[in-house]
């Protein structure tokens, strides 16, 4: 395949002349993603919170019977 005058294998002469060049762009996109999917989780129990708020005793519930 002839791309422009050049070679399959003079391209792959090309990336392997700036395969560290090629590394570092590998490794900081994949640092990148690595740490975009460290964030904590928003815990969002409100309802089972308030469930066990109430069955400990710090919610104070109305009763039906007064």
């Amino acid at each position: 395949m002839i791309i422009y005058g050049h070679s399959g294998q003079d391209i792959r002469r090309m990336i392997w002349r700036k395969r560290y060049k090629l590394l570092t762009v590998a490794v900081i996109i994949l640092t990148a993603v690595t740490l975009t999917g460290c964030t904590k989780p928003k815990t969002e129990l409100r309802a089972l919170d308030q469930f066990w708020d109430t069955l400990g005793g710090k919610v104070m519930t109305e009763s039906k019977d007064e």
